[in-house]
C-alpha cells in the first residue's frame, strides 16, 4: 500500500513538472528554455537546442549530442533511455517514443526499450520512431515515416512500415548545423 501511494505521488509530481516545461516551450529565448531543460534533466550537449513547443515524457531519461536540433512540436519520450547524437536534425512534429502497451496482455502494461539515434541523422516532419529501435549514423528517415525497426547507416526509409528506398551517397560526413533561428 505505501508502494503505491509514493508511486502516485510521484506520477502527479511527474504530470506537474511537465506542465511546467509545456509553459517553457512558449519561451523565445533558446537559451532560457536550455535552462529549464536542464534543470528538468534533459542532457544537452554543446550548441544543441531544442525548438518552441517540444513535449516531453519524464526529461530525465533523454541525452542529446553536440551541435543537434530539436524541431518545434516534437515530441521526445525519456521513460527508457533515448539517446540523440551528434549533428542530428530533427524536423518538426516529430514523435519519438520509447513505451508502449502489451496489446495481448490482459493488463495491458506498459512495456519500454530504449531508443538510439545516431551522428548525422536527418529524421523529416512527422515521422514517428517507436521503441527499442536503433537507427544508424548517417541514416535519413524521411516525412511521415513510422520507424518500427532499425534503420542501418546512410540508408534512406519511408513509408508506412518504414522500409529502405535508398542509401545516402555521403559517407563521412562532416557538416555543422549552424546556428538555430533565434524565435523558434
Amino acid at each position: 500500500m505505501l508502494k503505491k501511494i509514493k508511486n502516485r505521488i510521484f506520477t502527479v509530481l511527474l504530470e506537474f513538472e511537465l506542465m511546467l516545461l509545456r509553459f517553457v516551450g512558449y519561451i523565445p529565448s533558446h537559451i532560457i528554455r536550455n535552462v529549464f531543460y536542464l534543470m528538468a534533466g534533459v542532457k544537452i550537449g554543446r550548441g544543441s537546442t531544442i525548438h518552441m513547443w517540444a513535449n516531453f515524457f519524464d526529461p530525465r531519461g533523454i541525452e542529446m549530442g553536440q551541435d543537434t536540433i530539436i524541431g518545434d512540436h516534437c515530441f521526445l519520450d525519456g521513460r527508457n533511455n533515448l539517446k540523440i547524437g551528434d549533428h542530428v536534425d530533427i524536423a518538426s512534429q516529430v514523435l519519438i517514443y520509447n513505451a508502449e502497451h502489451a496489446l495481448e496482455d490482459e493488463n495491458f502494461t506498459a512495456i519500454s526499450a530504449p531508443v538510439e539515434i545516431g551522428d548525422y541523422v536527418f529524421i523529416g516532419p512527422r515521422a514517428i520512431i517507436l521503441p527499442g529501435v536503433k537507427i544508424g549514423n548517417g541514416a535519413v528517415v524521411a516525412a511521415g515515416a513510422v520507424v518500427t525497426k532499425n534503420v542501418e547507416p546512410f540508408m534512406i526509409v519511408g513509408g508506412v512500415p518504414a522500409r529502405e528506398i535508398g542509401e545516402r551517397k555521403l559517407k563521412n560526413p562532416q557538416y555543422k548545423l549552424g546556428r538555430a533561428a533565434l524565435f523558434q
